[in-house]
């Protein structure tokens, strides 16, 4: 079996770029606790990838994990230089309860509402997320929101995918009524409905 410096060896060799130590820069660190386990979740440029505490601890198991999940090495550190930045990373990781982890599985969105003025609402499982034209058809920025403000992760599609997605949210898309119709419509009384709910035609005379 292939230890992870071998592996990490081979993909330099066959000419895997490493990330230099600026260009290496997480998006967050969460910490999912819950039955008993600890899971660390890394978030990089839409990528999500899950660490035991025993992978973020070893610099081999953590690059290659990277590596092959987020098709990006990190820049190799000194020994006790990556245990800090490691226990530093820790530190300042968000700790959410394992039943609000990110699912990408299975991710639908209940509705699309569009509020008029290129601004909209994204009705996911009880919350409701705000966006702008530009966010909902950007990948990146409409799943960092979502997991920002709803802790879900949708999947990662190719470009082409995820257009013909949002386009056809934004066509199926649902008009949020204006207040004021609103609230005519429920000043309307409900008789005024009877002939049209019974299926009669107003006859029209001249």
């Amino acid at each position: 079996m292939v230890t992870d410096t071998e592996y990490i060896v081979a993909c330099i060799s066959q000419g895997c770029v490493m990330l230099s130590d600026g260009e290496f820069l997480i998006d967050r660190l969460v910490k999912y606790v819950g039955n008993g386990r600890i899971r660390w979740h890394v978030e990089f440029r839409g990528h999500r990838v899950e660490f035991t505490t025993g992978q973020l601890k070893k610099q081999p198991a953590f690059r290659r994990k990277m590596l092959e999940q987020a098709g990006v090495l990190p820049l190799q550190r000194a020994g006790a230089d990556y245990r800090r930045w490691a226990i530093d990373l820790r530190k300042t990781a968000i700790e959410l309860p394992w039943r609000d982890r990110p699912v990408d599985a299975g991710f639908a969105i209940d509705r699309l509402v569009s509020l008029g003025d290129d601004r909209w609402t994204v009705d996911y499982q009880g919350k409701v997320i705000k966006f702008t034209t530009t966010k909902l058809r950007r990948q990146t920025s409409f799943r960092k929101r979502m997991l920002l403000k709803a802790k879900v992760l949708p999947p990662q599609l190719d470009a082409v995918a995820y257009r013909k997605w949002m386009d056809w949210l934004i066509e199926n898309a649902t008009k949020a009524v204006p207040l004021a119709a609103e609230a005519s419509m429920n000043e309307k009384s409900w008789l005024d409905d009877l002939p049209e709910l019974a299926g009669w035609q107003n006859e029209v005379t001249d």
